[in-house]
């Protein structure tokens, strides 16, 4: 149990790390990443492919192991379909992205030094949960 909250504690540091020292907790850097025709900003671009590449590498090197950090199973890949509930989905966080400026997890890192930005964290949970409940009830 203890090696398993040490692999997390590790993970979320990285991760932390990652989003503060590429910038993603600076709205105004996301933002400007995603003002298209205006300023753009690319430099968020290396950042995200990156972060894809060490991904596609970890997955690659988990999966070969057959095992996750914790020693866990890996989990099957989910069908890869574009479907209209994915779309949706794609749609309401792009949404959320660009006019907070912000995903989550940056979010999170941000109230730290703006408390207000946990409004928005606590908003992206509320919509969880209700899609989560609506999924329940009509699946």
């Amino acid at each position: 149990m203890m090696s398993r909250v040490l692999v997390f504690l590790l993970i979320g540091v990285v991760f932390g790390a990652g989003l503060a020292l590429s910038g993603m907790t600076d709205p105004a850097k996301v933002v400007g990443f995603l003002d298209f025709f205006g300023h753009w900003d690319p430099r968020l671009t290396a950042t995200m492919g990156g972060a894809v590449a060490m991904a596609f590498v970890g997955q690659w090197l988990l999966r070969h192991r057959g095992r996750t950090l914790t020693g866990a199973e890996m989990p099957a890949f989910p069908p890869s379909r574009i479907d209209p509930r994915l779309l949706a989905g794609a749609t309401l966080f792009g949404a959320g992205w660009g006019l907070a400026g912000l995903c989550p997890a940056p979010a999170l890192a941000v109230s730290v030094q703006y408390p207000v930005a946990l409004l928005f964290v606590a908003g992206f949970i509320a919509g969880l949960l209700g899609v989560a409940r609506l999924g329940a009830k009509n699946g």
